[in-house]
């Protein structure tokens, strides 16, 4: 019984224990619950306040309730859930809010942070220096501000683990990361940081270190010795700056290494064989470089290699067998060079290629026929090579191939070309300029494909023949050029039906009859649209290109061709049709060198986008209309040589252009030529000019005995009031010398940078100052549009230039970019209050380089692709050495704005050659497009002067 009983003694003792602790177990997880949902801790609360009261108000993407002091509900805060961190604020995300204002002293005194965040955002001014304090800070990404200002050179972030300071405006020499053994992540690209890359604290301090990216900046000397010692390095980007010599052996040591971006600096030397060591590559791009000799034979080593980039060297020599033969290589770009030889590759073995240009170089023989085996080609770029005979019969096979360039070779038989790539039912862009040139007429029939095509170019091949009808079927056409041909007829009524045709161009033929009605009724030059864009095309640039010049401009898509008419150099007669004045979008009309006749008509005001009109030298009669004055954008207008008459309107923008564009006019007088008779228009300026000088011969001679006379008066008269007037004379002067230079009354060149605080100026001062470029403003007008007089609101009187043209050709990229980036659902970024964001962080005005600002709200398009893709870069395009355009050679140089930035530090360099003017889409001489020249940049900005 006992032995029962204390059983059962035992047994009730059990549970009383158990119910115990399970009191125990309840109180302590509803003493860690309340520590848990306990407001923050009253510093960090404190620190938050602060740095949100250093934030401008406003359309922020970031709203909290300030007053709450539970800071840890506050959206992108987070605190920690453990008992020696409950409360503490260990992780703030506000990338992508929109946020503007500088960073407060107070973000530093979070000193539980271990994860910051504020990228995509306006943020300006310098960073607190306790920020790089912090023992705790795992993570820190400031991207994609306008932050500026030196960083530390020692940090102090023990923990650190991602430090990514890209894409703002940070200078001076970059961190020193000794100590910073965790570092994975250091990305400080896009900045101005100079000097040179010390690889020796990088190295040495972390050996897990994977990214490291230092591109677009100042950095120049040697290529630095040490990356080899990086062992688990995975990507190194130092393109575009200005390191020079050649790659040491140690880079070559790296087993991990998948990305070596050290594109656009001025390395040199032969490419070492020790590269094929690095058997992890997968993307290699040393283009823009002044490397030289062959292309090693390596790449039976690199079997994991997708992109290979070498454009823009002077490498010679044949293709490399075993680039040949490399399975994995998606994308191959060698153009630029002075390999020779014949086109050697083989495609049954490189079946995931999809990109290949080898344009500009001298490659002989015949367009190779298993370049069909590339069954994944979606671009192809042959152009400018000595390759000769017809396109192979086996191009058929290219179903995914959208855009071919063969232009520039010494290709036959356009006929059987067009019935065989009329079978790619893929092809969207068709380049072929510069080939048939043995007399071969344009076939009229049998060509019924191309469903998809929206810019064909078939320029400058001496075709005979007449525009042929098959092109009426091509109803997705966007740009055509058949400019620089012996094409005969009349130009047809359908071409005007073609909805989406924007850029027509037929100059240089020999095309008679009237200019068709349907041309002053094309739906792509009112109101409509290019056809559905695809993908930006970067490693397939289109240009137009300036005949007589040798500039172009590049269209990295074919929706980025400015609207435009180009007729001129024809046997075109009739009158100017009025109904032109409905082309609201047309930005290009030249019908000079033609036979037109009749009068200008007022209706041609109505096109208002124009900036470029061309009807000099043809037989138009009667007088300038007053009414083109509304064309506000208009930038280059010639009459020269008709038989005008009348005077020229004055006011807007016809007091910008010269002489010269109304010359060869007798009966025209006005500013620009001999004044205008008051008794009437037609009188001659010259009749004009002799009467009033006999008339001043008889006057003179009358009251010379009366001057005589009084001489001595007014000698002596002078001698005592010169000092007493001298000043207001001079004073006077100036006023009316800055009515039409307002550098003369005491303005002067303001550059607006990028990390320039938003608050000094913003595009509402801008539009205030200048009434919204209200027409009254004008004060002049370069080539590249009108400049306003403006008042800031710190009483500065300044001249802005606000520009168009050929300057939107990347708003119009942009544009197309923003669809794109819509179809493919991609995130959006944060607003965008200006279209121009210079990720350079500089501005450099010069006689042709200068940018509008245009407020605009940027969405479906993330924020670093926005910068890059909308950077007020203007790209002038050239030929490589030794091409000629119309008789005219010119050299192919090419030149970034990091490396123009960096001449200005080192001196002269092989890039320094004269530096082009920039033109309007129409500039006076002829048009024809081809493509694939070499780019050179200009910098610019929003420049007041």
């Amino acid at each position: 019984m006992r032995r029962g009983g204390g059983d059962k003694f035992v047994c009730v003792l059990m549970q009383r224990l158990v119910l115990l602790s399970c009191f125990f177990i309840i109180l302590f997880r509803a003493e860690v619950t309340n520590s848990q949902n306990q407001r923050c801790n009253s510093g960090d609360l404190n620190a938050l306040r602060g740095f949100y009261r250093g934030l401008e108000p406003g359309a922020m993407g970031w709203s909290i309730d300030a007053s709450s002091s539970d800071c840890c509900s506050w959206d992108g805060v987070s605190c920690g859930d453990s008992l020696d961190s409950a409360g503490r604020v260990i992780g703030l995300d506000l990338h992508n809010k929109s946020l503007k204002g500088s960073l407060s002293d107070s973000l530093a005194e979070l000193d539980q942070l271990s994860r910051l965040n504020l990228s995509s955002n306006v943020l300006h001014g310098t960073v607190p220096s306790g920020l790089f304090n912090h023992s705790r800070l795992k993570s820190l990404d400031l991207s994609l501000n306008k932050l500026s200002g030196s960083i530390p050179p020692d940090l102090h972030l023990p923990s650190i683990e991602v430090f990514n300071v890209s894409y703002n405006a940070f200078g001076g020499a970059h961190p020193n990361l000794a100590g910073l053994s965790n570092m994975v992540v250091f990305d400080i690209s896009f900045n101005e940081f100079s000097g040179t890359i010390d690889t020796t604290t990088i190295c040495n301090s972390s050996a897990v270190i994977r990214v490291l990216r230092f591109s677009m900046n100042f950095f120049f000397g040697e290529f630095p010795l040490g990356f080899g010692n990086c062992a688990s390095l995975e990507e190194l980007s130092v393109d575009v700056n200005a390191v020079s010599g050649t790659l040491p052996e140690d880079l070559f040591k790296l087993p991990f290494l998948r990305r070596l971006h050290l594109q656009e600096n001025q390395l040199s030397g032969s490419l070492s064989s020790g590269i094929g060591n690095l058997s992890s590559l997968e993307l290699l791009d040393l283009s823009f470089n002044w490397f030289s000799g062959r292309i090693p034979n390596i790449f039976s080593r690199l079997r994991k290699l997708e992109c290979l980039f070498l454009q823009s060297n002077s490498f010679s020599g044949h293709l490399p067998y075993s680039l040949s033969n490399l399975s994995p290589l998606r994308a191959l770009n060698l153009k630029n060079n002075s390999l020779i030889g014949e086109i050697t590759l083989n495609c049954t073995a490189m079946n995931h290629l999809s990109s290949l240009d080898l344009g500009s170089n001298l490659f002989v023989g015949s367009v190779p026929c298993d370049l069909s085996d590339c069954v994944e080609l979606k671009t192809l770029n042959l152009a400018r090579n000595n390759l000769a005979g017809e396109i192979p019969v086996s191009f058929k096979k290219l179903t995914s191939l959208s855009y071919l360039s063969l232009s520039n070779n010494s290709l036959s038989n356009i006929s059987s070309a067009l019935t065989i790539l009329q079978e790619v039912q893929s092809l969207t862009g068709l380049v072929l300029t510069r080939n048939f040139r043995d007399g071969e007429m344009i076939p009229m029939d049998g060509i019924r494909g191309f469903p998809n095509i929206q810019l064909l170019a078939i320029a400058n091949c001496g075709l005979s023949g007449s525009i042929p009808p098959w092109l009426s079927g091509f109803t997705n056409l966007n740009v055509l050029d058949l400019s620089w041909n012996h094409l005969e007829g009349i130009i047809p009524p359908w071409i005007g039906h073609l909805d989406h045709l924007f850029y027509l161009d037929l100059s240089n033929n020999s095309l008679g009859g009237e200019v068709p009605d349907s041309l002053a009724q094309m739906k792509g030059l009112i109101s409509g649209s290019p056809s559905q864009p695809g993908p930006p095309t970067e490693d397939f640039p289109f240009f137009v290109k300036k005949n007589i010049s040798g500039k172009g401009l590049q269209y990295n898509q074919v929706s980025s061709f400015p609207p435009s008419l180009i007729l001129c150099q024809n046997r075109l007669v009739g009158p100017i049709l009025p109904g032109f004045g409905n082309l609201k979008r047309l930005l290009a009309l030249d019908l000079s060198r033609n036979r037109l006749s009749g009068t200008i008509p007022e209706e041609l005001s109505g096109m208002a986008s124009l900036e470029t009109l061309d009807l000099s030298r043809n037989d138009l009669t009667g007088s300038i209309p007053s009414s083109l004055n509304k064309l506000n954008f208009l930038s280059s207008f010639r009459v020269a040589y008709n038989n005008l008459s009348g005077p020229i309107p004055v006011g807007g923008q016809f007091s910008t252009f010269s002489s010269s564009d109304f010359e060869g006019n007798p009966g025209l007088c006005g500013f620009h030529l001999n004044p205008c008779d008051a008794g009437g228009p037609g009188v001659s300026g010259r009749s004009v000019s002799r009467r009033r000088r006999n008339r001043g011969v008889i006057v003179g001679l009358a009251s010379g005995i009366g001057l005589g006379t009084s001489f001595l008066v007014a000698f002596a008269y002078f001698l005592v009031s010169r000092s007493r007037h001298s000043g207001q004379e001079d004073g006077l002067k100036v006023a009316a010398d800055s009515n039409g230079d307002p550098e003369a009354a005491g303005s002067r060149l303001v550059l607006l940078f990028q990390n320039m605080n938003s608050s000094e100026l913003s595009i509402g001062d801008i539009l205030k100052s200048t009434n919204h470029f209200d027409q009254s403003n004008i004060i002049g007008c370069g080539g590249f549009g009108l400049v306003y007089k403006a008042t800031l609101p710190d009483e500065r009187k300044v001249a802005i230039k606000r520009l168009s043209g050929d300057y939107f050709q990347m708003e119009r990229e942009l544009e197309d970019r923003l669809v794109w980036h819509r179809q493919l659902s991609l995130p959006p970024p944060s607003s965008v209050q200006y279209f121009h964001t210079f990720s350079s962080q500089r501005c450099v005005c010069t006689a042709t380089s200068a940018f509008l600002w245009k407020q605009r709200e940027a969405t479906g398009i993330n924020e670093r692709e926005w910068r890059m893709h909308a950077s007020c870069t203007h790209q002038l395009q050239e030929e490589k050495a030794g091409m000629a355009i119309g008789g005219v050679p010119v050299n192919g140089v090419r030149s970034t704005r990091k490396q123009a930035a960096g001449r200005r530090r080192r001196g002269p360099s092989r890039f320094d050659q004269p530096r082009a003017s920039v033109l309007c889409p129409l500039s006076r001489g002829s048009v024809f497009l081809t493509e694939e020249m070499e780019s050179r940049s200009l910098d610019g900005g929003c420049c007041m002067f």
